[in-house]
């Protein structure tokens, strides 16, 4: 079983900075791919970006494209978020997920991961 737990979430204004962590119990993890996604309320969770397994290739949403970035470090068990240039939308609970399969072209989508956190909030005042 493989347990994630995100950090560094809060109150940030406009404009600001928030890096998030994502630390995972578990032995093999850079064999797992890695990615962020986020719930605003009312609305569907949203893919922000993915780091893969091996390589470490990097795929984000069109909407934080240029300010945020994924990186992780698998001597740490863990993955960051990066959020740079905050504005309010970016609101919402942030989750970090894990997934061992090839998703492909599939990252974007939430049921293909196996494990997920518990959330972390992140708010932008404007």
């Amino acid at each position: 079983q493989v347990q994630l737990v995100e950090s560094g979430g809060g109150l940030v204004q406009a404009g600001g900075s928030v890096r998030l962590s994502c630390a995972a119990s578990v032995r093999t993890f850079s064999s797992y791919n890695m990615a962020w996604f986020r719930q605003a309320p009312g609305k569907e969770r949203e893919f922000i970006a993915t780091i893969t397994k091996g390589a470490g290739y990097t795929y984000y949403a069109d909407s934080v494209k240029g300010r945020f970035t994924i990186s992780r470090d698998n001597a740490k068990n863990t993955v960051y978020l990066q959020m740079n240039s905050l504005k309010p939308e970016d609101t919402a609970v942030y989750y970090c997920a894990a997934s061992t399969r090839g998703l492909g072209s599939l990252y974007k989508v939430p049921r293909l991961y196996d494990y997920w956190g518990q959330g972390t909030q992140v708010t932008v005042s404007g």
